[in-house]
């Protein structure tokens, strides 16, 4: 690509973030880099009703927790600068003034009821409603207390082509006089936005798949500033887990923070997300930040929509954890331990056992780590062995305390605990007749982590106590 690629992310602080927004970010993000061209962060707050205190601050958040920087952008500043809507209505209004002077943009003069009977009206008819039908003849001056519609120069077919979508186009019915700056002074996200990305010359426009409707009306803007257009991009919806609806709150779509409180690693979203409506040249999954950068082809971003899956997710949230370092993962686990469970002897047996790190927190709650550092509570008919007499079993146990009395403490290793209770497991009839009164005997569960390695982690005289206590 000659020119500079610059491409935007201009969320609206009406809520929280979720998947969508951030894989657009992602998408707009990756593309800037792989060409190392420039990443804008605008704020578009022209909505204040619908604003959401501290949205804004949640945005920051997010991105800067997955690691998405911008070049230019609210706290950064920029050539650009400000970059928040609600301060640069002065350059909407002088864009709107050059509409005037052009004859293309007027003050609607009529009520909001007028309006709203107009729209009644059409209905009844059964056809669709178009404000331009009422357009006045004369245009009155703008004063600024009245809405400022567009006056569409022409009514025509347009078509155009998205990278994603390929060659589209859509019929005059597309076309309408829509609101530019509303009576409260702020312009409508249909207007700002291209004001805003003539200004910051973006190149590339990427956003959802719920835009293509609208895309006629902002070509019909283009066409009259004389402006050039950009590159359109537009990615398919994520669906939710029937694969025929847009996720939803209904589905799990939640805040992207929800997903640091979970324990997921920032890089593994990320990971998870640019699969979701984008397919690499090969069969790879597992991509960090660095190959997704190198890897990214908008052109092959698909038409479908993605379908959203917790159990690919998590998956793939685990094949990052496996790419930390002993000591990374050591912290990273520690943090989710209380104090009194600060023990590295047991980070192999938590990694083993989950896909994010927040899973730690429900091991906890469910007890499932308490036989590490208290004597397990069990009934004594837990340690028999299917209908194995309770003589045998005591038999067997004193064998086992018998045989470990006799290994040193220095040696006290998984591996040397396993070779002192198989070589009398496989003297029985069958092993679980010594196997599962220890596995008991240790932990006090049904299901837990390998006996010999519990045993390494306990300690002689820990495991020969617990074992004295099952006799």
């Amino acid at each position: 690509m000659e020119q500079k690629v610059v491409t935007r992310f201009a969320p609206s602080p009406t809520g929280f973030m979720h998947v969508g927004n951030l894989r657009t970010a992602l998408y707009a993000w990756l593309l800037a880099r792989k060409y190392k061209g420039i990443f804008i962060l605008r704020i578009e707050d022209t909505d204040k009703e619908r604003e959401v205190e501290g949205a804004t601050e949640h945005i920051l958040k997010v991105l800067n927790w997955v690691g998405i920087n911008w070049d230019e952008g609210p706290d950064v500043g920029g050539s650009h600068a400000p970059y928040v809507q609600s301060e640069r209505l002065d350059l909407y209004k002088k864009y709107a003034e050059i509409l005037i002077d052009k004859g293309l943009a007027y003050p609607d003069p009529y009520t909001t009821e007028e309006v709203d009977g107009f729209r009644e009206k059409a209905e009844l008819e059964g056809r669709p409603f178009l404000f331009r039908e009422h357009r006045p003849e004369n245009f009155e001056k703008w004063d600024g207390t009245k809405p400022l519609r567009f006056k569409v120069p022409e009514i025509k077919n347009y078509h155009w082509h998205d990278l994603v979508y390929g060659d589209l186009s859509a019929g005059s019915e597309a076309l309408d006089d829509f609101i530019l700056i509303k009576s409260d002074g702020f312009p409508t996200y249909n207007f700002c936005h291209i004001v805003d990305d003539i200004e910051m010359g973006i190149t590339h426009v990427i956003r959802g798949q719920e835009y293509i409707s609208s895309i006629p009306k902002f070509l019909s803007i283009y066409e009259a500033l004389g402006a050039d257009l950009p590159s359109f991009v537009c990615l398919p919806h994520i669906m939710g887990k029937n694969g025929k609806n847009k996720l939803s709150k209904r589905d799990g779509a939640k805040d992207i923070l929800e997903y640091k409180v979970e324990g997921y690693l920032p890089e593994a979203l990320l990971n998870y997300l640019a699969l979701q409506g984008w397919h690499p040249k090969d069969d790879q999954e597992i991509f960090t930040v660095d190959e997704l950068i190198k890897s990214f082809d908008v052109n092959r971003v698909q038409k479908a929509g993605a379908q959203w899956d917790d159990d690919k997710l998590n998956w793939i949230n685990k094949e990052h954890m496996k790419k930390l370092s002993a000591d990374e993962l050591q912290d990273e686990i520690l943090k989710w331990l209380p104090e009194k469970m600060q023990n590295p002897k047991i980070i192999p047996i938590i990694f083993e056992r989950i896909t994010r790190f927040g899973d730690i927190k429900g091991m906890i709650e469910k007890g499932e780590l308490d036989f590490f550092f208290k004597q397990p509570e069990y009934s004594k008919e837990k340690l028999i062995f299917k209908n194995t007499p309770a003589e045998k079993i005591l038999s067997n146990l004193e064998q086992a305390i018998k045989k470990l009395k006799d290994l040193d403490g220095s040696i006290f290793t998984a591996e040397n605990v396993k070779k002192v209770l198989m070589g009398i497991a496989e003297g029985l009839e069958s092993k679980g007749e010594l196997l599962h009164p220890v596995r008991f005997a240790l932990s006090g569960l049904d299901k837990s982590p390998d006996p010999f390695i519990i045993a390494e982690i306990l300690g002689k005289n820990e495991t020969l106590s617990r074992l004295q206590k099952a006799i």
